[in-house]
């Protein structure tokens, strides 16, 4: 079951006695806990029938006596513990578990860490109630998601000034709606985003970003190249190598899958290599210039100075000089 499909379920008052929601992507929980906190129970019910506990502060009896109460007034009450990777003998939450109310509703807040599945407490939670278990998403995931995130809010944006935004804020799923939910209170009364409003609102240079860099080793376009190494090298934040890096490794790892799929069908090769179709010119371009031989030397220089920017083989070099190094033997 999806955090979606527990919220609508919510929303149709469909109630299970107890929610477990565990694991690495704490975006999905957060997500259901602050549903669940502020919108189970009108403002009049949660006065009697709110319970909130963190982990750490709590003891288990305490929330095994909370859960058991009847509500007040009200059809249900809603007991939250937050944070119950950080309390103590939280198995020993299975005697309420066990046996749930079912006016009680019970969503516990589980991060970073999963149940063993082997053990008889997650199987006792799997059958009693709901186990979610989030995990982080895949950065080729992530453009999807992004897109269906800013649908539901009614906007819209360029594949580019998608890829900007992406590549930019990286797997962070809470800082992605922070930062579109902030373009989207200065647009004003626009709903369609543009390269424009990234730079001027998030601070992401259309000109000069790792996208942009990715284009012009592309092109074999070695001043360019330079250019953008040098504005990092200025704006430390807007390019750390720590970030080019495996950006330039995923796009030179998909131009080597298009000598592979079969086929000189843009549309079919995008599909093949999971590209957007708008940026296939510069994956072919890159694939034509620099032919197979030329792009595995590439992947092998980016492991090369991977190692060195982190001190493998190189000292006392700073970062844009590893960069200006490493694009000019990629395209010697």
């Amino acid at each position: 079951m999806s955090v979606e499909k527990i919220i609508t379920d919510w929303k149709k008052k469909n109630f299970k006695p107890v929610y477990w929601l565990e694991g690495e992507e704490e975006y999905f929980i957060d997500k259901a806990i602050d549903y669940a906190e502020h919108h189970i129970l009108n403002e009049s019910e949660a006065s009697f029938n709110l319970s909130v506990f963190y982990g750490k502060d709590a003891s288990w009896p305490d929330v095994v006596n909370a859960c058991s109460r009847y509500p007040m007034f009200a059809e249900r009450q809603v007991v939250l513990l937050k944070e119950a990777q950080q309390m103590k003998d939280v198995e020993k939450l299975e005697s309420y578990i066990e046996n749930p109310l079912s006016s009680t509703v019970f969503v516990v807040s589980y991060k970073e860490k999963k149940l063993d599945a082997r053990k008889k407490f997650a199987k006792l939670v799997k059958e009693k109630g709901v186990l979610l278990t989030t995990k982080k998403m895949y950065d080729r995931e992530l453009p999807e998601w992004t897109q269906e995130l800013l649908r539901s809010k009614g906007l819209t944006i360029s594949p580019k000034g998608l890829a900007l935004l992406v590549d930019h804020i990286g797997n962070d799923l809470v800082r992605i709606e922070n930062e579109i939910d902030k373009l989207s209170v200065n647009l004003g009364k626009r709903t369609a985003i543009s390269e424009e409003d990234i730079e001027q609102y998030i601070g992401v240079s259309k000109d000069y970003n790792v996208f942009e860099l990715q284009s012009a080793l592309a092109s074999k376009d070695l001043s360019r190249s330079i250019r953008i190494i040098q504005y990092f090298e200025a704006n430390p934040k807007a390019g750390p190598i720590q970030l080019v890096l495996p950006s330039l490794y995923s796009f030179f790892s998909k131009v080597f899958m298009v000598f592979g799929a079969g086929t000189s069908d843009e549309k079919t090769i995008a599909t093949t290599i999971g590209v957007n179709p708008y940026f296939m010119k510069d994956y072919m371009q890159a694939a034509r210039l620099y032919t197979y031989p030329g792009v595995e030397k590439i992947l092998l220089l980016l492991h090369q100075y991977n190692l060195k920017s982190v001190g493998v083989g190189s000292t006392n070099t700073d970062d844009a000089s590893l960069l200006k190094e490493m694009v000019v033997k990629m395209m010697s």
